[in-house]
């Protein structure tokens, strides 16, 4: 088969679609003939050489795909080749084949294609886990999320806005803004031109958000507990913005709020499976009601991997940027 590599990390032209040996089911696995992948940030790090993947994972980047099953291991049961699936990857998405748990499959939601189910196993995953599971967000609630247009923010909108929450987004510019209002996003703050402390304030009648979903790291710590209500959680998902601050452990305690971080990619097989359980359960059938859905930007085929990776880096798009074989 073909897969996009990575003979030397670097820069998007680091890059190169190569001819690789076929994967083989192992126990409880499933092969995928993979339809498509999306480009998630950790696939850039990869790519520079700053994220490997998990022991026993495929080298090749990729951290979903959407296909068909074309073949089951031993101990595999409840699918059947030609299955249309999603799923959750620990790499191994930009390629023509892929070894997949088969705890980590998810069957394509009625109403949405093949190509655009792509876009949806790790931006599900990351959000009902964190937000949800993690940091129980619950109806009537303030939900912050940093990168609202990113693909992680437009799925974090959509999922707290149906469960009955109040969404506040930080983005770039106007028109990231108005994409986030388009998907229910009730405050809207230019984190360019804006303190989005003080705007959250001012929104919340100085309350602050209960959870808040961070993909910056470092770089927000001070200001997001700053931003946190009574109680509030912060739950921290990305390091955009470094990786060491100092935190006022006082004013945490004065808040009586919580700090977690989380990553999805090294966790145990049986940890991802219940993740993705619990988005067949909770999110699937929202999906399937039109509530919530796929917000892809653009698609190019697979072999442009080094495109879709400059747009991803130039935060150039809103929602997931989709690579199709």
């Amino acid at each position: 088969m073909y897969a996009i590599t990575i003979p030397d990390p670097g820069g998007p032209e680091a890059l190169v679609w190569a001819e690789v040996p076929d994967p083989e089911p192992g126990e409880g696995e499933v092969l995928v003939d993979v339809v498509a992948s999306a480009v998630n940030r950790a696939d850039l790090l990869q790519r520079q050489g700053f994220y490997d993947p998990p022991p026993g994972a495929p080298p090749y980047p990729g951290l979903e795909c959407s296909g068909r099953i074309s073949a089951l291991g031993p101990g595999v049961s409840g699918w059947s080749v030609g299955d249309e699936v999603c799923a959750l990857l620990s790499g191994g998405g930009y390629a023509h084949r892929v070894a997949v748990p088969a705890g980590q499959l998810l069957p394509v939601p009625r109403g949405v294609d093949l190509v655009e189910a792509a876009a949806l196993p790790e931006v599900a995953a990351t959000v009902w886990s964190n937000v949800f599971m993690i940091a129980h967000l619950r109806p009537g609630e303030t939900l912050l999320v940093h990168g609202g247009a990113s693909g992680i923010g437009t799925m974090a909108v959509q999922l707290a806005k149906a469960v009955g929450a109040r969404v506040a987004v930080t983005a770039s510019g106007q028109q990231k803004l108005e994409r986030c209002r388009e998907l229910g996003a009730d405050v809207l703050i230019n984190y360019r031109e804006q303190d989005f402390v003080e705007e959250l304030r001012t929104a919340t009648d100085g309350t602050g958000a209960d959870v808040i979903l961070d993909i910056v790291g470092a770089k927000y710590l001070s200001r997001n507990v700053d931003a946190l209500a009574v109680n509030g959680r912060l739950a921290i998902i990305g390091l955009q913005g470094g990786t060491k601050a100092e935190l006022d452990l006082g004013k945490l305690l004065g808040k009586r709020a919580a700090v977690m971080a989380t990553s999805l990619r090294g966790r145990p097989l049986d940890e991802k499976a219940a993740i993705i359980a619990a988005v067949r359960e909770h999110v699937w059938p929202l999906i399937e009601s039109g509530r919530v859905r796929p917000i892809v930007d653009r698609t190019l085929p697979m072999r442009e991997a080094a495109q879709a990776h400059r747009v991803v880096e130039a935060s150039e798009h809103v929602g997931k940027v989709v690579l199709v074989v």
